[in-house]
């Protein structure tokens, strides 16, 4: 293609020009090769199997026997051993497919507890927010609003269930008695909390973006490129149920160059070329309390976000670039043969091993279908037990 580019004469910015072109068409910045196709299966095949084995094992102790003595120390477990498998998945995209992620903005501490808004550009998104989570100790603790449906996804579902993430109709009338009880479970300031919330509801799609933009003109409301309208009453619960005990609000912006990937480009490394998280950290007394103008204050939000993503189009960078400490090679080294050697020593004891290690796999297995089918969690029993003797010691 250059020979013949060049054969005609074309100037230099006709070629950048036909490239900036191709690449928005949707052509892929990296070549699918045989190669690639086959590290990407055994990625995701090694990401499967880790995940099984670990929930299957590890789960139960976590979110039911410790939990029956203690929540905040049942989160602490649960963050901690998942949140090593967690971090294969940053691993995979800056280290194996050598996607860069290139943070500006607000450089955020670490630790903190927050309610994060974010664009919802494509199926991956939230993946990506996990880079972010993981530089700031917080990736154990990152949950999401997400659709119901994704809950019944094999291994998966189980995931989402034990990390406490909620599952939403996106119709409200349902959705609010259980947003409400979901949230009314994260208000210990003991723990950390990353709470990522999608307003817009789907991903960006042109279509979607056309009908946004129509209820947006019959409604008054401002017309978005690249974003569509946030849904408010989502958003204004969040802050309803845990404005007393988070730090700030993180408006999170995601942009892709040159080429928003699917979930197959990522495992198979051919996209994302480049991630770029523009961050800005708003203290919670900037925002309304009423929800009303707390609603307002959420669309002009979006509307700054359009504005920001129409530059980056322009420019190729969001302003304001940050340095944030590069993922460690050793490290993620050190924990992806962890969680390699421990699934090892799992399913030799599930094949070779006592039955009763093929009994509590199978236990295992049907308590976690049960809990994320029925969307239940257990309580703390001793604790309710102690508090039901003191109250009748007193009386």
């Amino acid at each position: 293609m250059n020979g013949s580019i060049k054969s005609r004469g074309m100037p230099l910015n006709g070629i950048m020009k036909q490239a900036e072109a191709s690449m928005s068409n949707g052509q892929r910045h990296r070549q699918l090769t045989l190669i690639r196709v086959l590290r990407g299966i055994l990625c995701l095949v090694t990401l499967l199997l880790t995940a099984f084995m670990m929930l299957i094992f590890l789960a139960p102790m976590t979110t039911l026997i410790l939990r029956l003595f203690s929540v905040h120390y049942s989160r602490k477990a649960t963050s901690f051993l998942f949140g090593i498998w967690l971090s294969l998945w940053p691993f995979l995209f800056e280290k194996i497919n050598r996607t860069k992620v290139i943070f500006s903005g607000d450089v955020v501490p670490r630790e903190e507890r927050i309610l994060l808004l974010a664009n919802h550009r494509t199926e991956v998104d939230w993946m990506y927010l996990w880079d972010l989570a993981l530089r700031k100790g917080c990736l154990g603790y990152i949950k999401y609003i997400l659709k119901s449906s994704l809950r019944k996804l094999p291994i998966f579902g189980w995931g989402f269930h034990i990390f406490e993430f909620i599952s939403v109709e996106r119709k409200w009338e349902i959705d609010v008695p259980i947003m409400r009880k979901k949230l009314s479970a994260f208000k210990d300031p003991k723990d950390p909390l990353w709470l990522a919330l999608f307003p817009e509801g789907t991903d960006y799609t042109e279509q979607k973006c056309l009908k946004s933009q129509q209820f947006a003109a019959e409604n008054g409301l401002p017309i978005l490129k690249n974003v569509l309208i946030p849904k408010t009453k989502g958003f204004c619960a969040c802050l309803e149920s845990l404005r007393n005990t988070l730090d700030a609000v993180y408006d999170v912006t995601i942009a892709y160059k040159h080429r928003c990937p699917l979930f197959t480009d990522n495992v198979f490394g051919v996209d994302p070329s480049e991630v770029h998280i523009h961050i800005q950290r708003i203290p919670l007394h900037e925002i309304p309390t009423s929800e009303e103008e707390a609603a307002a204050w959420l669309i002009e939000r979006f509307r700054l976000k359009d504005q920001m993503l129409s530059d980056f189009t322009a420019l190729g960078y969001f302003p304001h670039q940050v340095t944030e400490e590069n993922l460690s090679t050793l490290v993620c080294l050190v924990k992806s043969l962890g969680v390699i050697g421990l699934t090892s020593l799992f399913m030799y004891l599930t094949l070779f091993s006592s039955i009763w290690y093929k009994v509590y796999v199978v236990f295992s297995f049907a308590y976690l279908t049960a809990v994320t089918y029925f969307d239940i969690m257990p309580s703390p029993v001793f604790s309710s037990v102690k508090s039901l003797f003191c109250s009748k010691k007193m009386l």
